[in-house]
């Protein structure tokens, strides 16, 4: 009964629907169809270069909410039944090129950042299609291709066989949400360290709302693989280490910023289990980590805060949120565009706060919201967040979306949250 008002609540939550769920048995087997591509550009342009398509088993997702109704991410990709043109899957997705687009690098330069995009297998030709939002907030189509489930160049071969531990199983992947961690920079004989690292950053996750609320929603898989030397790259010291994923500190050229750009390789070897989810577990001792919209999660496990860092970047990850600070270093320019809505379901630009939490702020709360002491402890709209000062909105004083000084998510963070969970576990 508890889960069943939880979905009812959530029906009614501010998130645009696009489109209807298509049968699954109609349109995709029980395997998964592998997209690997190049996203290309710079400040102001994007391409999709093909790499190689691959046969995967156990798509791991929902087999009932296939098209996305949840209307996050800076990119999404479609995929139509070409004979019907009837759109039967649709995802949103924040790689790591979004961001580097908006670095002053990318005004000076083009670059390419190796993608995977990964959905049920189809049963007959489907026409992919690949699109970006703009500055204003609307898609545009980037990339489109027609694809044969019978064309004998989609690799279909076995997976590598790596080592693995369930840290968590709740049951069949088909209607939960499935997470692989994968070792980065544990040498082979680390492995029990990193099964504790694993289990320990876990438990700090379900130990926080909402997670700590629906734990029974997600399983947890460790994957054992190995590198050839301890740590990770950090370049701004002239450390260099030969890991399996080529993680690195100083991405963008922040020091904090712990990213990979080898998705090849953490897809290879992810395959070995269903997952929805993907977080890279780097073994060092130093703070930082990266999170991206159905992408990819990275965290170093030996920091103080790394508990901290672990429970942030998911929220990025799995929940599409946003960073609610405003004064630490980025390296991002001109990232909001203030005249719209961001997409993020925890900022506001108050142009339609409407569609986002006015919902849930007391009507007797100024909005916008002072940062005083008074509405420490209150939903509002303050200003700050997504890395500027002025002119966007958070939810709270303080979140788990914007410093490591509260343990918690805010109101506004945890309905999204739920939202995706419910939405991904039909």
């Amino acid at each position: 009964m508890k889960e069943l008002l939880l979905r009812i609540i959530l029906l009614c939550a501010p998130f645009s629907v696009q489109g209807t769920t298509p049968a699954y048995d109609q349109f995709f087997t029980g395997d998964v169809l592998r997209y690997d591509y190049l996203l290309c550009g710079n400040h102001s342009t994007a391409s999709v270069i093909p790499c190689e398509l691959k046969k995967e088993k156990q798509w791991s997702g929902s087999h009932y909410a296939m098209v996305d109704r949840l209307n996050l991410g800076t990119y999404r990709f479609q995929v139509y039944d070409q004979i019907s043109g009837e759109l039967i899957f649709s995802k949103g997705f924040s790689p790591l090129f979004q961001e580097w687009q908006s670095t002053p690098e990318a005004k000076q330069k083009s670059k390419a950042f190796y993608q995977v995009i990964r959905f049920p297998f189809p049963k007959k030709s489907i026409i992919l299609k690949v699109e970006k939002r703009d500055y204003n907030g609307q898609y545009t189509g980037i990339f489109s291709q027609t694809i044969d489930p019978d064309n004998y160049f989609i690799i279909n071969e076995i997976t590598r066989n790596v080592p693995i531990e369930r840290i968590q199983y709740t049951g069949d992947y088909s209607h939960k949400i499935d997470i692989a961690i994968l070792a980065e920079g544990y040498m082979a004989n680390e492995m029990d360290k990193f099964v504790a690292d694993a289990k320990r950053l876990t438990d700090s996750l379900f130990a926080v709302a909402p997670f700590s609320q629906l734990k029974n929603y997600f399983n947890v898989y460790a994957l054992k693989t190995a590198s050839a030397e301890s740590g990770t790259d950090i370049p701004g010291e002239h450390i260099y280490r030969n890991t399996l994923f080529n993680t690195t500190f100083y991405t963008f050229n922040i020091s904090r910023y712990l990213t990979t750009s080898d998705m090849k390789t953490v897809c290879d070897m992810a395959a070995d289990v269903p997952y929805d989810q993907i977080i890279v577990l780097v073994n060092s001792s130093r703070y930082g980590g990266g999170g991206f919209y159905n992408f990819i999660n990275v965290c170093s496990a030996d920091n103080k805060l790394s508990a901290n860092v672990f429970i942030h970047e998911f929220g990025h990850g799995f929940g599409g949120l946003a960073d609610e600070y405003y004064t630490s270093e980025v390296a991002f320019e001109d990232y909001y565009n203030l005249k719209v809505e961001p997409w993020e379901p925890n900022l506001t630009t108050l142009v339609d706060f409407d569609s986002k939490w006015r919902n849930l702020v007391d009507p007797s709360t100024p909005v916008p919201t002072p940062r005083e002491e008074r509405y420490n402890s209150i939903v509002g709209a303050f200003e700050g967040g997504g890395y500027l000062s002025k002119g966007i909105y958070s939810p709270m004083e303080d979140c788990r979306m914007k410093s490591n000084i509260t343990r918690d998510f805010c109101p506004v963070c945890q309905r999204a949250i739920k939202a995706v969970i419910m939405e991904n576990s039909k």
